[in-house]
């Protein structure tokens, strides 16, 4: 099994690049290539599920399978969720404190749990880097790049087997705090886009997770795992 850590995420460099899922695809395919990987199954959750259907679009005679978990991008966010300038997401990612990012990660999960805390934490800590500035600025261009490069006109697309896991709690939209409380209502409602993508990608099958929101695999690991062991056999 095989975890990068994304350039500009996690311990990786938060490089100034032009972001992409094209470049963040060819990036994880040299890396299997390092490591002689020839055939993939590919697992890709929220915005790892934009650049997993790149990938696989991309790729295909390196795609045996796709799992999709609660990928975000299922719509195009830029068509209702208004633009932001690089410098007011800037300004928004400095201003970002420890009580912030709880706040949307609580988003996350239908009931908050005591040992999602670590998560929050593990966030917060980039407040400690000395490259914060590169952080904030790397942060800020990779929302442009989730909001100006959408994946989901492209879903019929896909032709490898795929596998949908939604939690059927998740309201995740990019941007939700710039949108009214009646467009809340209406877009990442993941009950409905499951269904629609299902439709989208041939052949595809989809698992529906009650009173699961977006991280399935944080909330209830057993019931996420029971979902794709079949599918990854």
């Amino acid at each position: 099994m095989i975890i990068p850590d994304q350039v500009g995420w996690g311990k990786s460099d938060r490089s100034n690049l032009h972001y992409s899922f094209h470049m963040l695809a060819n990036n994880t395919k040299l890396l299997l290539q390092s490591e002689g990987v020839n055939k993939v199954v590919v697992l890709g959750h929220s915005m790892g599920g934009m650049l997993a259907i790149r990938f696989a679009l991309m790729f295909l005679q390196l795609t045996e399978k796709l799992i999709l978990e609660n990928p975000i991008g299922l719509e195009d966010y830029k068509t209702f969720v208004p633009y932001q300038t690089i410098d007011s997401l800037i300004k928004k990612e400095r201003s970002a404190t420890h009580e912030s990012y709880k706040k949307y990660q609580q988003s996350y999960y239908p009931i908050w749990q005591p040992p999602y805390e670590q998560y929050v934490a593990a966030q917060a800590a980039d407040f400690r880097r000395a490259d914060i500035d590169s952080i904030a600025y790397v942060n800020a261009i990779t929302y442009q790049m989730i909001y100006e490069q959408p994946v989901c006109y492209e879903l019929d697309r896909i032709s490898v087997p795929t596998l949908l896991v939604i939690g059927l709690a998740d309201r995740t939209v990019v941007g939700k705090d710039k949108i009214s409380d009646t467009d809340k209502k209406i877009y990442g409602t993941y009950p409905l886009l499951g269904k629609l993508t299902q439709q989208q990608i041939k052949g595809s099958v989809l698992k529906s997770l009650d009173a699961v929101g977006h991280i399935p695999h944080i909330q209830d690991l057993e019931l996420f795992w029971a979902a794709i062991t079949d599918w990854i056999k």
